[in-house]
């Protein structure tokens, strides 16, 4: 006699079949009560533990085989990258009096634009221009400049050898840096730059110095110079910087 095993719905013989104690008779291969239906959640623990780290073992083998993941992946977040402005800006300076010689000293802070750093890699040098004046405010009338100087600076890189160079124009010195911080640290730091003579100076007058940096355009090629006048990328300028010359 052929029953149908209710679990493993196959059809056993009847002496195939294990008798329990309890006189009830299982499938041989089954540990299912083969004469009631069978509860799906009545499955041991165990055998259901089983059939799915199985199932786990047999997706992994497969997406092994394939080279792709068995869940799939979020396609990667597209992130803006902003290109940054640059600036310039002045973080101290004084003009200290030596031998009857005022001399500048100054702090600047450079940071170039995305567009000026990546013509400088391409080869392009770039112009620095330090401009300090010397103002007699005049109390009925528009101030006067009694000095006016100009430092300039080309800051270079060498492809060949990955280094930056840093020339002052005005001296001839030049001065080679393994990174672009570097050299616009040296360049920010502005020391014993001789100002005014003191006897060239009216003892009753308050002048007072400004100093401002900026991107020397003029130094730019052509086409590129005619780009700066639009962009402000190749717009850098710091604000004036201003103290009184003679302290109190």
């Amino acid at each position: 006699m052929l029953r149908r095993c209710n679990c493993c719905r196959r059809r056993r013989p009847g002496m195939a079949s294990i008798m329990l104690g309890y006189g009830s008779r299982r499938c041989c291969v089954c540990p299912v009560d083969p004469f009631r239906d069978h509860d799906p959640a009545e499955t041991p623990a165990s055998m259901r533990l089983w059939v799915g780290a199985a199932l786990l073992a047999l997706l992994t083998f497969a997406g092994a085989a394939l080279g792709q993941p068995i869940v799939p992946q979020q396609p990667p977040i597209a992130v803006e990258q902003l290109d940054d402005p640059g600036f310039f800006e002045v973080r101290s300076a004084v003009a200290q009096l030596r031998d009857g010689v005022y001399y500048l000293n100054a702090v600047i802070d450079y940071r170039l634009s995305t567009e000026a750093i990546d013509a400088l890699h391409s080869g392009v040098p770039l112009g620095i221009r330090l401009d300090v004046e010397i103002v007699d405010p005049r109390r009925w009338w528009f101030d006067d400049d009694d000095v006016a100087l100009q430092q300039s600076y080309q800051v270079d890189y060498h492809a060949l050898s990955e280094r930056y160079t840093v020339l002052n124009v005005n001296s001839g010195d030049q001065a080679s840096f393994g990174s672009l911080f570097a050299a616009l640290q040296y360049l920010g730091r502005v020391e014993r730059l001789p100002l005014i003579d003191t006897a060239v100076l009216a003892d009753d007058r308050g002048y007072y110095v400004r100093i401002r940096t900026s991107l020397d355009q003029e130094q730019f090629p052509g086409p590129l110079r005619l780009l700066a006048f639009w962009r402000r990328d190749w717009s850098i300028a710091s604000d004036w910087y201003r103290w009184p010359l003679r302290s109190e």
